[in-house]
């Protein structure tokens, strides 16, 4: 799996699930890294991470907040594509954790948001 650098921390659980007790706050946030990890967009056959989809995740109060975009606002994933992101994070944090999508459009996505493999899978010459 192609996998964009995300923040440093904790490593999750090695599934990449975590328990139904109260996460810590960076671990609910690892995990929902690795879960958007997995999480694919059904027309690049890559994750969203990689593609530079995902700007943040943030632990608010015990409720996840993801901000991603998506590769055009006439995609058509657009409605499927937040709601299988929030599947899998949901299901990384054993259902403990609220977990909120926004789609955002600013800064807009562009394919210098790639990982470097990411890129080259779609062949992009490397940066």
């Amino acid at each position: 799996m192609i996998r964009r650098s995300r923040p440093t921390g904790p490593a999750t659980e090695a599934a990449g699930t975590l328990s139904r007790r109260a996460p810590r706050s960076q671990d609910a946030v690892e995990a929902a890294w690795a879960a958007l990890g997995g999480v694919y967009d059904p027309e690049l056959c890559l994750d969203v991470v990689s593609l530079g989809l995902v700007y943040g995740v943030r632990n608010d109060g015990g409720r996840l907040v993801v901000e991603m975009t998506l590769t055009t606002p006439g995609c058509p994933a657009s409605e499927s594509l937040p709601e299988i992101a929030r599947a899998a994070i949901t299901d990384a944090a054993g259902g403990a954790l609220e977990v909120e999508v926004h789609v955002v459009w600013d800064p807009p996505w562009s394919p210098a948001m790639m990982n470097g493999e990411a890129a080259a899978a779609l062949g992009f010459r490397a940066r």
